[in-house]
């Protein structure tokens, strides 16, 4: 599968012309349209920074049944 990217911007009339393709003159093609303008919402990449943190009890071993050393 042959791959293709533009960035194209819509005209007034709302219509897209996509020009000097790579293809070849009758091959079936999938066209995605999207916008290239990407939404950064600061604050979803990170839900808990700034948020406190406890430790019930930190110096518990960790997985200490797994050891097959202690068995």
């Amino acid at each position: 599968m042959k791959t293709f990217r533009t960035e194209i911007t819509i005209s007034e009339d709302k219509t897209l012309t996509i020009k000097e393709l790579p293809f070849p003159t009758g091959d079936k093609v999938e066209v995605i349209v999207r916008s290239s303008k990407r939404r950064k919402k600061r604050g979803e990449r990170y839900p808990l920074r700034g948020k406190p943190i406890w430790y019930i009890d930190p110096f518990k071993s960790v997985a200490e049944e797994d050891w097959a050393v202690l068995k």
